[in-house]
């Protein structure tokens, strides 16, 4: 039977709560689309409804995918790809915020957001907590 695991350690409690995280963001996404582009300051035009099928496929999928697998698998390797997911998504928006003159308060509260999204998996998946 297969049982939920809760985490025993400090460092997989770090990692599990990164993952939760990432399953209430692509909860957000997947159900209150709208809401969560305002919020990532970001809009649709009314003439392009696809644009919420991006919200709710491509970002909540991909959040609820990894997010729930490394919940329920609880492994160091889907912690460290979650922790990647998050590395990368910051190295993104660095490279934005350099690039694309980005610097605004939200970004960089964001990307502290999101560095600490990957360090806390980063770190147990690497065996360092």
């Amino acid at each position: 039977m297969i049982e939920f695991y809760w985490p025993s350690t400090q460092g997989e409690w770090l990692a599990w709560s990164s993952a939760a995280v990432t399953v209430v963001f692509g909860l957000m996404l997947l159900f209150a689309p709208r809401t969560s582009l305002r919020i990532l300051r970001l809009q649709t035009a009314p003439d392009h409804p696809e644009a919420l099928s991006e919200a709710r496929g491509t970002m909540a999928g991909f959040y609820l995918g990894v997010g729930i697998c490394a919940l329920l698998f609880a492994q160091p390797l889907i912690y460290l790809a979650l922790g990647a997911g998050w590395a990368f998504t910051a190295f993104g928006r660095i490279v934005s915020m350099l690039s694309d003159r980005g610097v605004t308060g939200f970004n960089l509260v964001s990307v502290a957001i999101e560095i600490v999204l990957a360090a806390l998996p980063l770190l147990y998946g690497l065996g360092l907590v």
